[in-house]
């Protein structure tokens, strides 16, 4: 123990503090902590890598892709096999997808999201085309590229490390904290 630490532990502010604290936190009254969600983490990270304009909608996509059943990381993957992650397409169309062959319009980046995971949900995932290889045969006429780049990038987004961050309680503050997780 370091000297003074004991001293300190022991103080009569010491003491007093960690007395108000006990009497003050109870299970029923601590704060709720919600917990990142590891996957919007990974997403955020792994766009800002590839330098994506989507990066700062990595929740919406997340959220998007949860509200219709689909896999997490499809969306983002799409984007990336027709337009390197939104980086490549027509101006202004947020049509990051290749939808009608680039022609396709929205409004904004959350109205893509929207459309196109509704669209992914009931003309191909509810119609058993659940992987990149089954929904290739009519998003893109099974081209082996697009399935291959999918299929990696889906791989990629969930192989990415991710920035964890958390609270923790100490004696005087909460301490906001991240640090990143190694690739394993």
């Amino acid at each position: 123990m370091p000297k003074g630490a004991l001293a300190a532990a022991t103080s009569p502010d010491w003491a007093m503090m960690s007395s108000h604290l006990s009497s003050n936190l109870s299970i029923h009254n601590l704060p709720e902590i919600i917990e990142p969600d590891v996957r919007v983490d990974k997403l955020r990270t792994f766009l800002k890598k590839v330098d994506s304009p989507l990066v700062d909608y990595s929740s919406q996509m997340v959220k998007t892709a949860d509200k219709y059943g689909l896999d997490w990381r499809l969306i983002p993957a799409i984007s990336g096999a027709e337009s390197s992650f939104g980086k490549f397409m027509p101006k202004g169309s947020f049509n990051a997808y290749g939808w009608n062959s680039g022609a396709a319009r929205f409004l904004s980046w959350e109205q893509s999201f929207e459309k196109v995971a509704k669209v992914l949900k009931e003309k191909y995932i509810d119609r058993g085309l659940n992987t990149p290889t089954k929904i290739a045969s009519i998003y893109c006429h099974s081209s082996v590229t697009w399935i291959k780049n999918v299929t990696s990038f889906m791989a990629q987004i969930e192989a990415t490390s991710q920035e964890i961050k958390y609270l923790s309680v100490l004696p005087t503050s909460l301490v906001y904290s991240s640090r990143t997780i190694p690739r394993l």
